[in-house]
C-alpha cells in the first residue's frame, strides 16, 4: 500500500491488498509515503489516496488520539512542567467526511484550487456517540472544537452534537 504499491502496480491501494484487508482480523499500518511523492505537488497518484480509500472501504471513521503526560517523563517534555502536568485527554477526529473526501478541483488557469468540505448528520452522529461514551468513562467532559461563526459544516456539527448531548446528561 502507498508509495511501494504505486511503484509496483501504479495504484496506491491495489484491489488485492484491499481484499486481503477486508478478510483479515486486524491490520498493522505503518508509514506509506515517500519523499518523491511528498515533494511533487503535480503527482496525480499519491500514497495518501490509498489511505483514504482504505478508510472509506472499511468504514474506519474514527481516529482517537490520546494525549497523556506521564509524571516520570515530564522532564523530557518541551512544555513547561506546570503546563503539561496532569494532561489526560483524548481527541476524536472524524475520518471519512469533510475536506479529505469533498470534491477537488483546480481552475482552468491553475491559479485557484478548491476542496469542498461536506459532513452528513449520520457521520457526525456516529463519532459523537463514541466521544460521549468515552467521556462517560473518563472525566465526564466533552468539548466540540469548531468554527461555527463562519463555517456551515461547523454549525451542523454544533447542532447535531448538541442534540446528542441530551442523551448523555452525565457529560458536561
Amino acid at each position: 500500500m502507498g508509495a511501494c504499491a504505486i511503484d509496483a502496480t501504479g495504484e496506491p491501494l491495489p484491489e488485492s491488498t484491499l481484499n486481503l484487508c477486508k478478510h483479515s482480523d486486524a491490520i498493522l499500518f505503518g508509514a506509506i509515503g515517500n519523499p518523491k511523492y511528498d515533494n511533487n505537488p503535480n503527482a496525480k497518484v499519491r500514497p495518501e489516496q490509498g489511505l483514504l480509500k482504505l478508510r472509506k472501504e472499511l468504514g474506519l471513521f474514527c481516529n482517537v488520539r490520546p494525549v497523556k503526560a506521564y509524571d516520570n517523563l515530564i522532564e523530557n517534555s518541551p512544555l513547561k512542567k506546570e503546563v503539561i502536568q496532569g494532561t489526560d485527554i483524548s481527541i476524536y477526529r472524524e475520518l471519512t467526511g469533510g475536506i479529505y473526501f469533498g470534491d477537488k478541483r483546480v481552475s482552468e488557469d491553475g491559479k485557484t484550487a478548491f476542496d469542498d468540505c461536506a459532513y452528513s448528520e449520520s457521520e457526525i452522529t456516529r463519532i459523537a456517540h463514541l466521544a460521549f461514551q468515552a467521556a462517560q468513562k473518563r472525566s465526564q467532559k466533552l468539548t466540540l472544537v469548531d468554527k461555527a461563526n463562519v463555517l456551515e459544516t461547523s454549525r451542523l456539527w454544533r447542532k447535531t452534537v448538541g442534540e446528542i448531548a441530551i442523551n448523555y446528561p452525565d457529560v458536561a
